[in-house]
């Protein structure tokens, strides 16, 4: 028989991932692992493994938009995360969509705008769209070096230059932002929150050797089932950073050599 719950909900508003290391495959497991119930709402497939994204094929506008209205409908959602939104359009879609809605659920947008591989994964006027229509919206930002270069319009090349680089995205869209510094390597990978009440680092070893992607999905994932769970932004960001470098660290390979392929362990695990 049904048994009532008050299990929370999340929702991923993302691309799909074939190979399910990236993108709301990833987004999903990562809201299981927490214990919340995720809910997906497809924008495109995209045919990618890690390395490698060969075709990019998005959702119709009216599919998406029935997807988004159907699950806000049934579902108490109590925190989205954003991902590959893919055009100018489909953002303006999600922000009017979150806008309208009476009870607005935390806001985390992933801007996903290039893949580990360097590939692009948003049309040009993407950019503004989020700028304009989405960030405003966001309880927290969460971009990387590259996707912050692409906001700042400069590059981040120094770990002491996080600190900055943060407060100018927060003063400059208003919201919380995780500026992640993972690309910069060294001995350990470093972010920089900067919310209300001022700057934050969180930092873990550095993992060497590791080949694969989807790691800003898994932690803006993780910090959105955070925040689905009653979480702080500093509790859901704090656990999610454990939650993805754990995925880092213990993370699967198959084959070896140029054949060899890598993908993050979402699963439940030990503590490293």
């Amino acid at each position: 028989m049904p048994v009532t719950t008050d299990l929370p909900v999340a929702l991923t508003i993302a691309g799909s991932d074939c190979s399910a290391g990236a993108g709301l495959q990833a987004d999903l497991k990562t809201f299981s692992a927490h214990g919340v119930y995720g809910l997906t709402a497809v924008t495109c497939v995209v045919a990618e493994i890690p390395g490698k994204v060969t075709c990019i094929q998005p959702v119709a506008l009216e599919n998406l938009a029935d997807q988004l209205r159907l699950l806000f409908t049934a579902f108490p959602v109590a925190a989205v995360k954003t991902g590959m939104l893919y055009s100018a359009e489909v953002i303006a879609l999600v922000a009017r969509t979150i806008t309208a809605l009476t009870k607005r659920p935390h806001l985390v947008v992933d801007p996903v705008m290039v893949a580990t591989s360097g590939d692009a994964l948003v049309k040009d006027d993407a950019v503004a769209a989020y700028e304009r229509l989405l960030f405003p919206l966001a309880t927290l930002i969460t971009p990387n070096l590259d996707e912050a270069a692409v906001l700042l319009g400069k590059t981040i090349s120094r770990r002491e230059h996080l600190r900055a680089a943060a407060g100018v995205l927060r003063s400059k869209y208003g919201c919380a932002v995780l500026l992640k510094g993972g690309h910069l390597r060294g001995k350990e990978a470093v972010d920089v929150l900067r919310d209300a009440a001022g700057f934050t680092e969180y930092r873990a070893p550095f993992v060497p050797g590791i080949s694969t992607h989807g790691t800003g999905c898994t932690f803006s994932a993780a910090i959105t089932a955070g925040l689905a769970s009653g979480k702080s932004l500093r509790q859901a960001v704090s656990s999610g950073k454990q939650y993805v470098t754990r995925a880092i660290a213990q993370s699967f390979r198959w084959g070896r050599g140029k054949h060899r392929v890598d993908a993050l362990n979402h699963f439940r695990h030990a503590k490293s």
